[in-house]
């Protein structure tokens, strides 16, 4: 037993990341990351060379944070932080700060998630502190753009663009050599989606607006997903902005992005809080009854 076991649960891992980046988070998804990370347990079990069983400790905490992700997406908060616990320890064990920023990094978007911001900033400073982060400038851009989100929603705008500014210095710096598949998801696309969210948080409609359109003019076609959530935010920018028409085919534009699938949890919050604030801004609008009709009709 060794690298073969290794390199068929890499690729099982590169498998579900890409569905990720596809569909977003579903049950099936969970699941089979999970059945992978036991499966790279019991492998570890048997006799083999250290770095052989550090690297399938590192695996099932990859996977393991990859279930993580995915009950978060499906706003399962409670089955993503008892993941995420236990990926930390399993990152530990298998010595591997790339694991253990990714590990970090979704417990900083499941505080941000359940309104927790100052766990969110913690944890994205915890992303920031590891050695990967410190050596590495795509993983260096990675937690500081994790730590805006932060610092948006706690509502410090200083804090907040420095931030933004550390991340876009660090991005371009960054090789053309890719780390794992997880982390395939970033560079300029992600990093204006970013910057939209945070830009939304801070109450500055127009800038995330900007923002929004320059991260789907760069995210790649296959990131359906993040496109939709993009979009959301671009439809939820116009409406506060009160391009109430402009708004709700935004919006519409989320479910033909994702088609027959279902929107992921966070998705389908993301849509009801654009629903909601357009029953607030244009009530009456002839664009917000029609929209409102199809929701009810089409969509939920």
């Amino acid at each position: 037993m060794g690298f073969p076991e290794v390199s068929a649960l890499r690729r099982k891992l590169d498998a579900l990341n890409a569905l990720d980046q596809e569909q977003g988070g579903h049950d099936r998804l969970e699941r089979a990351a999970l059945n992978a990370a036991s499966e790279a347990l019991a492998l570890q079990q048997r006799n083999a060379a250290q770095s052989i069983r550090r690297k399938l400790f590192s695996l099932a905490a990859d996977l393991t944070a990859t279930a993580a992700w995915t009950a978060l997406d499906a706003r399962a908060f409670a089955r993503a932080r008892e993941h995420l616990d236990s990926a930390l320890v399993l990152a530990g064990m298998g010595q591997d700060s790339v694991t253990e920023l990714h590990v970090w990094k979704t417990m900083a978007m499941l505080g941000y998630n359940t309104h927790r911001y100052t766990d969110s900033l913690a944890a994205a400073q915890a992303a920031q502190r590891t050695g990967v982060a410190r050596r590495d400038p795509l993983y260096a851009a990675l937690g500081h753009t994790q730590a805006a989100v932060g610092h948006a929603a706690l509502g410090d705008r200083q804090a907040t663009l420095r931030s933004i500014g550390y991340a876009e210095e660090a991005l371009g710096k960054t090789s053309e050599t890719r780390g794992p598949t997880w982390v395939s998801f970033f560079g300029p696309g992600e990093f204006y989606s970013v910057l939209a969210s945070t830009q939304q948080d801070l109450a500055r409609p127009a800038e995330a607006e900007a923002a929004s359109y320059r991260a789907l003019a760069a995210l790649p076609d296959g990131f359906r997903r993040n496109r939709a959530s993009v979009t959301a935010r671009l439809a939820i920018a116009l409406l506060h902005q009160g391009e109430v028409e402009q708004g709700c085919v935004m919006a519409e534009e989320v479910f033909r992005l994702m088609g027959s699938d279902p929107l992921p949890g966070r998705l389908r919050s993301l849509i009801g809080d654009f629903h909601r604030d357009l029953l607030t801004v244009a009530p009456d609008s002839r664009a917000a009854t029609d929209w409102a009709d199809r929701f009810r009709t089409e969509w939920i």
